[in-house]
């Protein structure tokens, strides 16, 4: 029997590729879509659920997924505040993780960042961090967290001018790191869709953590 499969953060630039992914893979029917906002993207035969995040775990009760993938991610900027950025990118993943475990998922696939720490002093990284608790709090049969370096892809209605410039000066910079530091380099984010992909059908229990050399070996 098919996996059913749940996708959150389809509106963000690694979710968007992923879903275009597994629709080209045929896999639309198995796919459900749980966003905050209106997805106007064709998805084929995939379920789209627009729920406030409050309900977000009724929702994700009624799916059962087998597998869960979470693409949450904000910046400091559109999030607004501190508190706004953690209430997405540690809460809302901790709660869709553990509204997906109740439900009897087995395998979560989870972004996070290079560096993440529940103990370092970077909030951003903090933050990301203490995510990363809250996944493996869950005893998941398998889980995969990914950690990317800079993202590189084209986005919409996101401006991010600290990270373009980033961008531009990352052919050069990515050339100046190597050995350990390669997991800093610059990474596309149709690689990370498509590791996803790869991760999806692997079996193996246990946790993995997944930085940039390991992304480019699955594709």
């Amino acid at each position: 029997m098919s996996d059913t499969i749940l996708l959150v953060g389809a509106t963000g630039l690694i979710g968007g590729l992923l879903t275009r992914k597994l629709l080209e893979q045929g896999r639309d029917s198995q796919l459900h879509l749980l966003v905050r906002r209106p997805y106007r993207e064709d998805v084929g035969k995939a379920k789209i659920h627009v729920q406030l995040q409050e309900n977000w775990p009724v929702t994700i009760a009624g799916i059962r997924p087998d597998i869960v993938i979470s693409c949450l991610g904000s910046t400091m900027k559109k999030a607004g505040s501190k508190e706004e950025f953690a209430a997405v990118d540690r809460d809302l993943v901790g709660a869709v993780a553990t509204a997906a475990r109740a439900a009897g998922t087995r395998h979560c696939i989870a972004i996070s960042s290079t560096m993440a720490d529940s103990s370092a002093s970077s909030f951003y990284l903090k933050t990301k961090g203490e995510a990363e608790d809250l996944l493996r709090a869950q005893k998941f049969e398998r889980l995969d967290i990914i950690r990317p370096g800079l993202l590189r892809g084209e986005r919409t209605n996101d401006n991010r001018l600290g990270e373009s410039l980033a961008i531009a000066a990352s052919p050069l910079l990515d050339l100046l790191l190597h050995g350990k530091l390669r997991r800093y380099r610059s990474i596309l984010a149709s690689d990370v869709a498509a590791a996803i992909t790869v991760l999806m059908a692997q079996s193996a229990p246990g946790t993995f953590v997944h930085e940039n050399d390991a992304i480019w070996a699955m594709v």
